[in-house]
């Protein structure tokens, strides 16, 4: 048997083992990991390029931060797959897809401050949404502390 063979049945194993764990790959986990995707690599770009980064000091690269932002990434995951599970438990098909929804549009936001801190120029209702959505997470951890 080829090296090739071994390692596409090797691969295609992961990806079944994979996809059967979180419930299948729907549309929402394919949207999911594309905005998770790109959203690192906006991050990556804000902070190389622009050295801008809010999650280092300095602005610039920082790999404990990337690291961070991988680390949240996959806890995103794992709490789709906990919805995933609690479906399966409670007989029901939409904790998955409130999970990952709810994910996505923290990715989304998480993309549209990117392109801000890159400096393209943000509609302004987008950039009052932001706003809103800052100031309550501030809110939320000053409550906390």
């Amino acid at each position: 048997m080829r090296n090739s063979t071994i390692f596409s049945g090797i691969i295609g194993l992961i990806g079944g083992a994979f996809t059967t764990l979180f419930g299948g790959w729907t549309a929402g986990m394919t949207t999911l990991v594309l905005f998770m995707a790109i959203d690192y690599v906006s991050g990556l770009i804000v902070a190389g390029v622009f050295q801008k980064s809010t999650k280092s000091e300095t602005g610039a690269l920082e790999s404990k931060a990337g690291w961070k932002g991988l680390a949240r990434k996959c806890m995103t995951l794992i709490f789709v797959l906990i919805a995933y599970r609690l479906d399966l438990l409670l007989s029901t098909n939409y904790i998955r897809d409130a999970v990952v929804i709810g994910f996505c549009a923290n990715e989304f936001v998480s993309i549209v401050e990117n392109a801000g801190l890159m400096g393209l120029p943000l509609p302004a209702p987008l950039k009052r949404a932001l706003e809103v959505l800052r100031n309550k997470a501030e809110f939320e951890e000053n409550a906390n502390e």
